[in-house]
């Protein structure tokens, strides 16, 4: 189901349980799924069953981002993220967005590339005409490997042979072979369908198959976002809203030309991308390496977004990088609270996902960037990490605000600090209680 809405202005002010039954009530989570919410969702023995040598389980926040609206659709955003600001931040930008009419998604179709690694190859080009001969046969083999994928529309959908005559051991020929995984991430999928493949190739080309694996560099499953906010959304009271976007424009020169800035400038996208994905079961770990690959697919790293001003004065984003992303099998089925996340988020597909969680992240980045051009990136993000150090040194329920506030305004936000107030704190209650 989709929510109703995901606008709630002060929702940040609201109690934990009132923002957890807000939330409840919008994706219409059952009992049960609310239960798992307070839980963490994942038993001993499911984990036990997720990874080898489990002796335990380790939590993180479980968020929601509010204000989205992509394609027409108002989304409510699940986060899996420890860093403070992320997920104001995010929320934040969002609302901003709504003046332009929120963000507008697209996708491919979900295609993954498999690499079979062919070596002790007397003649590249005759190996490579035997492979490209063989398509019909690879299709069958392949497909007859991933029966239910076949029934849900995917399969083979082509493959390329690339030819490296020089390498560290030799020549070698290189066989991508493109599988539509439909809502999967497909790596299981990939590397399947690579392995029953590899003996045909072998003897057709009458060399010795290696390497048989997907690549993480998803490049022909692109999703992309795109937004567009009018001069006025973006002012503060300090700034009109076009010397924010002048500021926003600048910032993202730095990233164009600056490699060192263009890797900071994508971190912080990742940061919206990673937790969804950590929120839905999802890869994180290969999404990443598939979106820094992308950025430097030219042979320089470059930002994974860009931002301009129209001939309205409004500023204009866009980002567009791979996402394989799945709402089916692995940790996104067998992952209580992976299977809550994608209700809250109410996609079908996973190209939906991949949609959303570009928007995601192209709104991440305009809050990044907005805070640059605007006040800086600490004000808002040390205010919040206060609280996480105030309880690193030790201070519970009331405290930890108490102690935080302190520190923020005093703009001194250190460890050793959050002990001394803590102390002054205790000490002060005891007196109280003593003369109470």
């Amino acid at each position: 189901m989709s929510v109703r809405t995901s606008r709630y202005p002060g929702f940040y002010r609201l109690p934990l349980s009132e923002r957890a039954r807000w939330v409840a009530e919008q994706a219409g989570l059952t009992p049960e799924e609310q239960a798992w919410l307070n839980s963490g969702g994942l038993t001993l023995e499911e984990a036990d069953h997720m990874v080898e040598n489990v002796i335990g389980r380790f939590a993180l926040p479980f968020a929601v981002a509010v204000n989205f609206q992509v394609n027409g659709r108002e989304v409510l955003i699940p986060m899996v993220i420890e860093e403070p600001s992320v997920v104001a931040a995010l929320s934040h930008a969002a609302r901003l967005a709504r003046a332009g009419g929120g963000f507008r998604a697209g996708s491919e179709e979900p295609l993954m590339r498999g690499q079979i690694q062919v070596v002790d190859l007397p003649d590249l080009s005759v190996a490579a005409r035997a492979v490209e001969d063989l398509q019909e046969e690879i299709r069958v083999v392949a497909e007859a490997a991933t029966p239910s994928i076949v029934a849900r529309g995917g399969g083979f959908r082509g493959l390329e042979v690339a030819s490296f005559p020089e390498s560290p051991v030799g020549p070698m020929l290189v066989v991508y072979l493109f599988y539509d995984v439909r809502d999967a991430m497909g790596a299981n999928a990939v590397n399947t369908v690579c392995e029953a493949v590899a003996p045909l190739i072998a003897r057709a080309t009458g060399g010795r198959v290696v390497l048989r694996i997907l690549s993480n560099l998803a490049d022909r499953r692109r999703a992309w976002a795109e937004v567009r906010i009018p001069a006025e959304a973006l002012g503060t009271p300090e700034l009109p809203g076009d010397q924010v976007i002048r500021g926003i424009l600048e910032a993202q020169a730095l990233a164009e030309v600056d490699p060192y800035r263009a890797a900071t400038h994508n971190k912080g996208i990742m940061n919206g991308i990673d937790a969804v994905a950590l929120a839905t079961g999802n890869d994180w770990r290969a999404i990443e390496a598939g979106a820094h690959a992308y950025a430097a697919r030219d042979g320089r790293y470059r930002p994974l977004t860009q931002w301009w001003q129209d001939e309205t004065g409004a500023l204009c984003g866009r980002i567009e990088l791979p996402l394989a992303v799945g709402i089916v099998g692995g940790a996104t089925q067998a992952h209580p609270l992976a299977r809550v996340a994608l209700k809250i988020l109410g996609v079908t597909s996973a190209r939906e996902l991949a949609e959303i969680m570009a928007a995601v992240g192209l709104a991440q980045n305009l809050a990044a960037l907005r805070a640059l051009a605007t006040e800086g990136i600490q004000r808002g993000h040390m205010a919040l990490h206060a609280r996480q150090i105030a309880m690193a040194a030790g201070a519970t329920g009331a405290e930890i605000d108490a102690i935080a506030d302190q520190m923020v305004a005093e703009g001194n936000i250190r460890l050793a600090r959050a002990r001394e107030l803590l102390q002054a704190w205790r000490a002060q209650a005891g007196e109280i209680h003593k003369g109470g």
